[in-house]
């Protein structure tokens, strides 16, 4: 079997797998592409399909557990604006469920209520919950359970 036509088939699922994203058919591209490697070496049919079973048994079983595992986790550092979420801050100007201003990490920062019910006065403590743009989303830090 030549080795263009492995390189052909490493194309085709190269192909399914950017539609799909399952990581299957990428790594059984990377093996049709060990397979035509072999195959312009000049080994045989035989070592061909070997060469492309240790490879796809090698990718399923091994790489594409732990790459699984590694797309799956939470990120153990939190930045930017993520690491504002759950910090204390102090209302600098009362909070509403449209505005308000807040002191967090030093600085000042347009907020709003969770609860859109609620008005947090001036000087309450506050947890931010979540970020919005250039917004935190409180909510009272003597409500909190």
């Amino acid at each position: 079997m030549p080795w263009y036509v492995w390189l052909l088939a490493a194309g085709v699922l190269g192909a399914a797998e950017f539609f799909t994203l399952t990581l299957v058919f990428g790594l059984l591209a990377g093996a049709a592409v060990v397979a035509a490697v072999v195959a312009g070496v000049g080994i045989g049919v035989l070592g061909q399909f070997v060469a492309l079973g240790a490879a796809a048994a090698a990718g399923l079983l091994i790489a594409r557990p732990v790459a699984l595992r590694l797309m799956t986790q939470q990120p153990l550092i939190r930045d930017g604006s993520d690491a504002l979420i759950g910090k204390r801050a102090e209302v600098l100007q009362e909070v509403t469920a449209t505005r308000g201003l807040i002191k967090l990490s030093g600085e000042q920062w347009s907020a709003r209520a969770l609860d859109e019910s609620q008005v947090i006065p001036v000087g309450a403590l506050v947890d931010v919950m979540e970020i919005e743009g250039a917004t935190a989303v409180v909510y009272p830090r003597e409500l909190l359970p």
